[in-house]
């Protein structure tokens, strides 16, 4: 008889104002989760994109690295005065943050997790959420690079002695946003400037490939955009925001949800049936489906597939955050 593998056992991370702990999921024991690290003291706790790797902040100069595994702690760094850091999705790569005055200080470093040594560094005057993490890295870390002034800077993932290996020259670019897995396509936005409308447009990540965007969607009251690609790196929704709302109808502005594909078959907005802001909005883990919470409360949450065909609504409800579980099967508004 054939045997069926088990699913992997679930383990909950509690935070708390002294440190953290992991407890076994359920089923419980009695009711009650069991405890499979006792409590670790730390500032700041968070896990790779693949699950792999758990950084700890343990103090403003201390950061830990944990094997998701085992839970057992396989590299620990001493660095001063850290403003922030981040791993790399699958936790090759510590990134650290520090203040610096001057640019001859290159306050940004690379470290990697395995050996403990630094691969890169570089000057970054200040950190925003546009600008940090410095480098970034696809889902499956095939694809490097950082946005710097009129240009996007790419990085072989897996040398960085090599420096920067070649730019795509962007005018006026102020954000990007690399797929996930495979890291094959990179998004850009450019905000108005002199009545030229914003943009967002994508690239192919592959040098040979980057002469011409493979999709561009253009927006007039641009203020602000948030861009989300799909697992499989096929489609990308973009959130545009802007501080004013032309109707009078909100204190907070306006804001639009765009959809594009990498094979250029769509690039418009996402018909949504109530006016008012976006709240949320999150792709399934498949890739395949979106859900998107919005309008004026009591708000709206749809489900879409790829085409943009509504494939499940909820009733209206004080929503204003939604969540998929990792199977895709289940919904958390």
């Amino acid at each position: 008889m054939a045997v069926v593998d088990s699913a992997p056992s679930l383990e909950i991370l509690v935070r708390g104002p002294e440190g953290f702990t992991i407890w076994t999921g359920p089923p419980f024991s009695h009711g009650q989760p069991g405890v499979k690290l006792e409590r670790v003291p730390c500032t700041n706790a968070k896990f790779t994109e693949d699950g792999s790797r758990l950084m700890v902040m343990k103090s403003d100069s201390v950061i830990s690295i944990y094997d998701t595994n085992t839970l057992k702690e396989i590299r620990s760094f001493e660095i001063s005065s850290i403003a922030a850091a981040t791993l790399s999705p699958c936790g090759t790569y510590l990134q650290t943050f520090q203040k610096s005055t001057t640019p001859q200080e290159k306050n940004v470093i690379l470290w990697r997790t395995d050996t403990g040594d630094a691969v890169h560094h570089l000057f970054q005057k200040n950190m925003t959420k546009t600008t940090w993490p410095t480098i970034r890295f696809s889902g499956d870390e095939a694809v490097a690079c950082r946005l710097a002034t009129n240009e996007i800077q790419f990085f072989d993932s897996s040398d960085f002695s090599k420096g920067i290996v070649y730019r795509l020259r962007i005018a006026g670019v102020a954000a990007l946003e690399l797929s996930k897995a495979p890291g094959s396509h990179v998004a850009a936005f450019v905000p108005e400037s002199k009545g030229i409308p914003a943009s967002v447009q994508i690239f192919a990540c592959e040098k040979v490939l980057q002469s011409q965007p493979v999709a561009r969607r253009s927006f007039f009251r641009c203020s602000t955009v948030q861009l989300s690609w799909n697992c499989g790196s096929t489609s990308l929704l973009v959130v545009v925001q802007s501080d004013v709302d032309k109707t009078n109808q909100s204190y907070y502005g306006e804001s639009k949800l765009n959809y594009l594909t990498t094979d250029g078959t769509h690039e418009g907005l996402v018909p949504l049936r109530k006016e008012g802001p976006i709240h949320d909005v999150q792709w399934s883990y498949s890739g395949s489906e979106f859900a998107v919470v919005y309008g004026f409360m009591p708000a709206k949450a749809t489900v879409f597939d790829r085409k943009c065909n509504p494939l499940l609504e909820l009733a209206t409800g004080p929503y204003n955050t939604i969540r998929w579980n990792p199977k895709g099967r289940c919904i958390l508004s």
